[in-house]
């Protein structure tokens, strides 16, 4: 009975813990937010990132299986593999977006210039939004061509 008490009081206590730990967590990205104005834009473009991101692995899954189709059907026409060459290079296009986009987004902190963090921030949404479109309208396509077989 008594080790039932003592349990019972660890498991309150790490609750209690986790508890204020996830509020200390809170108070600090509100107050971050507080501190940089920019902060709700930057949220946005990553989400944006985030959702597509995944993709990713989709976009190769689906370069390798129309490579494939095309690697073992010897007697395909012309006309077809030069169909699905293109939508393997649209995927290729769509995977050099993000990878570009990755590679290239460095946003500017609110300390150097706040509003021209905002304008860049701003220039940026609209950039991973096309990545963002490209990369679904090329699923689309291949995942299309793949059932046309």
């Amino acid at each position: 009975m008594k080790n039932l008490k003592t349990l019972g009081f660890a498991a309150l206590l790490l609750l209690a813990a986790c508890t204020k730990q996830t509020d200390h967590n809170q108070d600090n990205h509100d107050s971050a937010s507080n501190e940089s104005p920019n902060q709700a834009l930057y949220d946005q473009v990553m989400d944006v990132h985030d959702e597509v991101m995944p993709k990713m692995d989709e976009i190769m899954k689906l370069k390798r299986s129309l490579q494939d189709q095309i690697a073992n059907s010897p007697d395909l026409v012309l006309e077809r593999k030069e169909q699905l060459e293109r939508v393997i290079a649209n995927l290729d296009s769509a995977n050099n977006a993000m990878m570009n986009w990755m590679h290239e987004f460095n946003p500017l902190p609110d300390s150097v210039d706040q509003e021209k963090a905002r304008e860049y921030l701003e220039s940026e949404m609209e950039r991973i939004r096309k990545v963002k479109t490209t990369m679904l309208e090329s699923i689309d396509k291949a995942k299309e061509e793949i059932t046309k077989t």
